[in-house]
């Protein structure tokens, strides 16, 4: 067990982050040196299948204090209580994070040669994460006002810290700020189009997470609603941005909200876990994220909610994440991505996990809408969902609001079967989709459908 209270000095960071390092202040150290890699400075290791505790003790032996998610409560595992640590262990999916000074001081970075019969599989640089898409939005508004410069903010950020963010949305696309409540009753668009209104299920007895921005815990629309809440970056559950109340909102809200609200959640009795792994400014890390996949797993979540984007990949971490899901009767459901045409980002670029795409309300596909990797679609354009409080309601577009609606049609199927899990319920998903005249690159096998 390594100690869980010394402080880091602004040094630590500099001299190239802890794996306890806050990410605000990895962002900001990033920015100030001119970085647009999005590289953290950290690493992450990846241990070949079912070789997790030999890859535990061979980091031992290479003299790093070892943090093991297994050591906290439901394997809620946040970094910035590990602070002597210098490496943190996923063991769910077999990964290992490692801050940048221990990995210099034991030789284990990208420039490392692995043995062909060492546990580790792959190592690699962690990157930054951001709400779906955001990433790209950083680099292209460099210079811009300062509501959007990515500098300005994230000072704005660290000097009010623990304060509500400013909303980012959904980037890459239009979004209709639409903050009243619905004047008509019925259903969303998307609820329709997916058929979930004369679905007979609802999700009872699945366990559903969403890793995001965390969730508005008071909203009126949820309560007496049990909620299994968890954060992996330093600040509470409660959300402050907006997003992952959006999302959850979508995948497990009400069948029948208060007055003229429309119905527009799916799963309205499934169990909701909200693991927050991207900070109230929409930001977090690699590592965070998989803290966030490895409890999720770990729970045995049968579908898991990821609407969030960071560059590069495929990467060995997320790939070995998705795998670790499927093995375990799990099943990761990603973004495609908001930088159409450009091609699917991480995680949804990995083989392992689910790649959803976003159509119109004309079922054509989302001009912002990533293409490439793409295994099904969901209604992502003007989505209406859960806000924070005292908003309540708003309305977006992008694909992160397409996936909570495969998301929670998922749950819906799951419920139809308890063998319905994993790849299978991925090739159900895909199988009963609604086939659409657009090329598989753009929207997969189509349309999501409930049962």
């Amino acid at each position: 067990m390594v100690s869980k209270s010394r402080g880091k000095t602004s040094s630590d960071v500099a001299a190239g982050s802890l794996a306890s390092s806050p990410v605000e202040e990895m962002l900001l150290a990033a920015l100030e040196r001119g970085d647009d890699s999005f590289e953290t400075g950290r690493y992450l290791v990846t241990f070949k299948e079912g070789a997790t505790d030999q890859g535990v003790e061979s980091l031992g032996a290479q003299g790093l204090r070892v943090a093991d998610a297994r050591e906290f409560a439901a394997q809620a595992v946040t970094l910035e209580g590990v602070s002597d640590a210098g490496a943190v262990v996923f063991p769910e999916i077999g990964v290992a994070l490692i801050g940048k000074q221990p990995a210099q001081e034991s030789g284990l970075n990208t420039f490392a040669e692995v043995a062909s019969d060492s546990p580790i599989e792959s190592i690699d640089p962690e990157y930054f994460a951001f709400v779906d898409g955001t990433f790209e939005e950083y680099l292209s508004t460099l210079g811009e006002e300062p509501e959007r410069n990515p500098g300005e903010y994230l000072r704005g950020f660290i000097r009010a810290a623990e304060t509500i963010a400013k909303d980012l949305g959904v980037v890459g696309q239009p979004a209709a700020d639409t903050e009243a409540g619905a004047q008509v009753l019925g259903a969303t668009w998307g609820l329709n189009a997916c058929r979930v209104p004369p679905s007979t299920r609802s999700g009872a007895g699945i366990k559903l997470a969403v890793l995001d921005t965390g969730f508005d815990l008071g909203h009126p629309d949820f309560v007496g609603r049990p909620i299994t809440g968890a954060t992996f970056v330093g600040q509470p559950v409660q959300d402050l941005h907006g997003h992952g109340t959006h999302v959850t909102g979508t995948s497990a809200g009400p069948r029948a909200p208060a007055g003229t609200t429309p119905r527009y959640g799916i799963a309205y009795r499934s169990q909701i876990f909200i693991g927050k792994v991207l900070s109230n400014s929409g930001s977090g890390s690699m590592a965070g994220i998989l803290a966030g996949m490895n409890w999720a797993i770990a729970n045995r979540c049968a579908v898991i909610n990821m609407s969030l984007g960071g560059p590069g990949g495929p990467h060995p971490a997320y790939t070995a994440a998705g795998q670790a899901a499927l093995n375990n009767g799990c099943l990761i459901i990603a973004a495609a991505g908001n930088s159409g045409p450009g091609p699917t980002g991480a995680p949804a670029n990995s083989p392992t996990i689910m790649s959803v795409a976003s159509v119109d309300p004309p079922l054509n596909p989302s001009s912002f809408s990533c293409r490439g990797k793409i295994e099904i679609a969901g209604p992502g354009r003007d989505v209406f969902s859960s806000w924070p409080r005292p908003i309540r309601y708003k309305v977006i577009s992008g694909t992160s609001m397409a996936t909570p609606h495969v998301v929670g049609c998922g749950a819906l199927w799951a419920e139809t079967s308890s063998t319905l899990r994993g790849l299978s319920l991925r090739n159900r998903l895909m199988a009963t989709a609604r086939p659409l005249p657009f090329p598989s690159t753009q929207v997969g096998r189509g349309l999501v459908q409930a049962p």
